[in-house]
């Protein structure tokens, strides 16, 4: 009887520390979900930097192509 009240103890204890570790582990999967959205936003800013500063060298680009077009037109 004792031995069988021994394994109930056992049981227990394993069971509270599946429960303890599952605890933990969605807690620690909610803070990685929580950090991968916010990497995901980061990633997405800097795309669309990224898109503005190819827009700005694409314009630079074509200003100085006109600027350069109009001093050949002068040296003709």
């Amino acid at each position: 009887m004792v031995a069988e009240i021994d394994q109930f103890d056992v049981l227990e204890q394993r069971i509270d520390s599946l429960i303890e570790s599952m605890t933990f582990l969605k807690e620690e999967n909610t803070t990685l979900a929580e950090k991968a959205q916010i990497q995901e936003e980061k990633l997405l800013d800097l795309g669309a930097q990224v898109e503005k500063l190819k827009d700005s060298r694409d314009k630079a680009k074509q200003r100085i192509i006109t600027l350069l077009e109009k001093l050949e037109q002068i040296h003709m």
